[in-house]
């Protein structure tokens, strides 16, 4: 059974930063493209950033997301820096067999709360 723990979120003022963490069992880490999604009230969960064969950022996370991958620890983590407001949300972490895109991951985290407000 593959399972997804994520770890990180919290509360930060405007200009912040956090960092997010997934770890993953019960699959093998270097067949798996890893991500994180980011869902807002009203809005459709979108993909923030992901890993695998390449990497890749939402453009309104570009320049201050870095995602990246822990081999040691079958993880991966999110640093955010600059947080603004609208980067509040519910993030979740994806996982998914490498090569086959994000439309529909294979496994999903249960969502961690990041909230940006002063």
């Amino acid at each position: 059974q593959v399972q997804l723990v994520e770890s990180g979120g919290g509360l930060v003022q405007p200009g912040g930063s956090l960092t997010l963490s997934c770890a993953i069992s019960g699959r093998s880490f270097s067949s798996t493209a890893m991500g994180w999604f980011r869902q807002t009230p009203g809005k459709d969960r979108e993909l923030v950033a992901a890993i695998g064969d390449a990497t890749g950022y939402g453009d309104s996370v570009k320049g201050r997301f870095t995602i990246s991958r822990d081999n040691s620890n079958n993880a991966v983590t999110l640093q955010m820096n600059s947080l603004k407001p609208e980067d509040s949300g519910v993030y979740y972490c994806a996982a998914t067999p490498r090569g086959s895109g994000w439309r529909r991951p294979a496994y999903w985290g249960q969502g961690t709360q990041v909230t940006v407000s002063s």
